[in-house]
């Protein structure tokens, strides 16, 4: 059988403009799904249909020749226009016997699903196949009638199966379903079920920092195996940023354990290790001398220059470094190392530059997250 990948992709959005190639992660959004159909190998052609020019660029600029262009009619790219409008619209341009519809929406979609997907839609003789995840949730209707389980006998939340819930990140149709039915499924339908992440789709801005982070922490381990060095911050990193005096006016502090034993892991896991903060306070002194952190600098108004300091000290590069940071005096540093990162709880304007932003706070072992993922990419 021949299996051809589709993307339709539309110039207006009006919840995110320009929403199909904004930057996610470091990649145009439409790149990540498409990517993961392309490296799948399931498919002998991969086209993306498109009405808008800069989509057509990026397109190009992202995989050339290696994804083909159809030119859409205004018709079909409006907010009205129904998906299955744009399918019948493709079908006549090429030749194929199974359809794969991809939505850039879902950009958690692995090769491996498409995969997997082939595989069970050959198994079960499908005619269609949607994509789903598996949600233990009680579900009821309108007008109060249980739609998933009986309230009689409510089983124990480990003991519910849950339902399927479409995701709409993928579909397989047959040629002869889409034309007879004009639908994308119909016949015998087979569901593949997908990891639950993946239920998250971009439709709204809120979503952005959500799924950006979730693609970030799933590539981290296979990127970060060239990182030497891990430095961080103080205040609002390896502390929740808060400052608690004495009677003789002596500021206190509160470090979080994890986050200490995280970096004591990487020290003997063979990363060099350094605190760069600009107080200087008795307490994160007495607090380095007790961890043996060896390179520990307080008083730096310069933090990138700081960096600069170590990387020559330690024989590597400040591209070989990972930082941990919360405010605007860790803007430079941030830029400059080759894996950025913040608490949960940092400044927004820390958040939109880093690569990893933590789900714990600082203090709250944000520290610990970015250790536990450099561990991971060693081995």
């Amino acid at each position: 059988m021949s299996w051809i990948a589709y993307m339709p992709l539309r110039g207006g959005s009006r919840s995110i403009p320009g929403k199909n190639i904004r930057a996610l992660a470091g990649r145009p959004l439409f790149a990540w799904a498409l990517g993961a159909a392309l490296d799948s190998g399931c498919f002998s052609e991969v086209w993306v249909g498109t009405d808008a020019e800069p989509i057509r660029r990026a397109v190009r600029e992202q995989f050339g020749e290696r994804v083909r262009i159809f030119d859409r009619h205004a018709a079909t790219c409006t907010d009205e226009a129904s998906t299955e409008s744009a399918l019948l619209e493709f079908a006549p341009a090429t030749s194929f016997d199974v359809l794969c519809t991809i939505q850039a929406t879902s950009p958690l979609t692995l090769a491996a699903d498409f995969q997997s997907a082939r595989q069970l839609f050959l198994q079960q003789q499908a005619d269609s196949l949607l994509t789903a995840t598996r949600v233990r949730r009680f579900y009821w209707s309108d007008g109060g009638q249980a739609l998933n389980y009986d309230p009689a006998s409510r089983p124990r939340r480990q003991d519910f199966a849950g339902s399927l819930m479409e995701n709409g990140a993928f579909y397989f149709t047959r040629r002869s379903v889409l034309e007879a039915q004009r639908c994308r499924l119909g016949g015998r339908i087979a569901i593949h079920e997908m990891s639950g992440d993946s239920a998250v789709e971009l439709d709204e801005l809120a979503d952005w920092p959500v799924v950006e982070r979730l693609l970030r922490r799933r590539g981290a381990p296979a990127t970060l195996a060239h990182i030497r060095a891990l430095v961080v911050d103080v205040d609002g990193t390896l502390t929740d940023g808060g400052m608690y005096y004495n009677g003789d006016g002596e500021a206190l502090k509160k470090f979080n354990t994890r986050d200490a034993h995280g970096m004591q892991l990487l020290e003997r896991a063979g990363l060099h290790i350094g605190v760069v903060t600009a107080e200087r306070s008795a307490a994160v002194e007495a607090r380095m001398r007790k961890l043996g952190i060896r390179h520990y600098l307080p008083g730096t108004q310069d933090k990138l220059a700081a960096l600069q300091s170590l990387a020559q000290q330690w024989g590597c590069e400040v591209g070989d470094f990972a930082y941990v940071g919360d405010d605007l005096t860790d803007v430079a540093a941030l830029g400059a190392v080759g894996f950025a990162c913040c608490p949960a709880d940092a400044v927004a304007a820390i958040r939109t530059r880093a690569d990893y932003v933590a789900t714990a706070g600082g203090g709250a072992g944000a520290v610990r997250e970015v250790c536990d993922l450099l561990l991971a990419a060693r081995g």
